[in-house]
């Protein structure tokens, strides 16, 4: 995997040889990522380092090449079936014997909890002070991936698998972090399909004692339905600044869309405050499907009620519903094209949705890997992975109490 093994400092004290690494890297170019880590692997008691990002299916892992270009010649890796997906799919470090001899350590590339990739990491002789290493190592080497990924280009063309829309490209862009967790709240989101999304989205924001919440489904296909759901998910994030709750939220978002778009097109929406000390939900549905209350590995019910018109048909001031969570309960946002995708003449359906996603559920899996084995599985009913006949979002959000460790 490194043709740059010979010429390597010998090993040094793992602490002082990270603090070195980071010093060198303020004005390291991005590309030069992966050979950094590889060049001073040999201080770090190490023989190998290899970098592997996702793709954006989340099907793949791609290791990066020592100009962090995608290689296919080092040898993709499927996130199911290996080890390097297990360490991915769990969020756990696994190993595997090295060619060599030795042993591939696999550390996840975390932000936060949002998964980045794996490290793989060759060790003549693991030990566990080499194991907390290889995390500290995998921290520094995802902090470095996205802080210097944002003025370059080189990563995104790595997880590409195949050419993406430009609406897809704006999608993509508009979004926050897939995976967010917090003591009293985590979430999770997945769109499809993945290199042609035009009109799906979704945002959201940790604000002190409230976690704010949306998804949106613009009207149509392509570019003009990603520039309208850019315009709603802006108008959100601009009403949530000025610190409105979300039904004065929807009568701003509306206004601004329509003034923009002052014919008849539209976005489906669902704006969502949960207070995080107590689990009080405020909602507002704007011409969504409902969305699923879980409790317990099961979804108990929808959260029906009082609707109002899409963005952008001059909708009246809303009723906002009101929900109070328990512990540990889970809400599944979804968009239409979830349910409405078709396999010749049936529809996928809420039935089913809820099948496969109780029979996920009790794999007890960290909710980003629960929420890509059910958008796989949904796809895989399809048959036809690429007929896909509308954008499809899942999110899932889950109250985990209102206490806060001690800081």
């Amino acid at each position: 995997m490194d043709e740059h093994a010979e010429g390597r400092e010998p090993e040094q004290d793992p602490q002082t040889a990270l603090l070195q690494m980071l010093d060198e890297a303020h004005e390291l170019p991005p590309w030069l990522v992966p050979l950094w880590a590889s060049r001073h692997a040999g201080a770090l008691g190490a023989s190998e380092i290899t970098v592997y990002l996702h793709d954006y299916e989340q099907r793949i892992l791609v290791p990066l090449s020592a100009e962090a270009v995608g290689s296919e010649v080092v040898g993709t890796l499927p996130i199911d079936g290996t080890i390097a997906g297990r360490a991915y799919a769990h969020s756990q470090q696994f190993t595997s014997p090295a060619d060599d001899g030795g042993t591939v350590l696999w550390t996840p590339l975390l932000d936060g909890t949002d998964r980045v990739g794996v490290l793989a990491v060759c060790f003549p002789e693991l030990t566990d002070d080499r194991r907390l290493l290889s995390r500290r190592l995998a921290a520094v080497t995802t902090d470095l991936v996205l802080t210097k990924g944002c003025h370059t280009d080189v990563y995104f063309r790595a997880r590409r698998t195949r050419a993406m829309t430009l609406a897809a490209e704006m999608q993509w862009h508009l979004l926050p972090p897939l995976t967010l967790s917090a003591p009293r709240v985590g979430l999770s989101g997945i769109l499809e399909p993945a290199y042609e999304v035009g009109g799906d989205a979704f945002d959201y924001a940790v604000n002190h004692e409230t976690a704010h919440v949306a998804i949106f489904d613009a009207m149509g296909h392509g570019l003009s339905a990603s520039v309208m759901a850019s315009v709603a998910v802006g108008a959100y994030r601009h009403a949530r600044r000025s610190a409105v709750p979300v039904g004065d939220m929807y009568t701003l978002i509306d206004a601004a869309f329509k003034s923009q778009f002052p014919d008849d097109r539209f976005v489906t929406a669902q704006l969502a405050d949960l207070q995080l000390p107590t689990g009080e939900l405020h909602l507002v549905n704007a011409g969504h499907p409902a969305p699923m209350l879980v409790r317990g590995g099961r979804v108990v019910r929808t959260l029906g009620g009082p609707t109002t018109l899409p963005i952008g048909l001059d909708g009246p001031h809303p009723t906002v519903m009101r929900e109070f969570l328990d512990p540990g309960d889970r809400l599944l946002f979804y968009t239409d094209g979830v349910v409405d995708v078709r396999r010749g003449a049936e529809p996928l359906g809420e039935a089913r949705l809820v099948d496969v996603l109780e029979q996920e559920l009790q794999s007890k899996l960290p909710m980003p890997e629960l929420l890509r084995r059910v958008n796989h599985r949904l796809l895989l009913w399809q048959r036809e992975p690429e007929g896909r006949q509308d954008d499809a979002t899942l999110l899932l959000v889950e109250w985990r109490g209102g206490d806060l460790p001690d800081y």
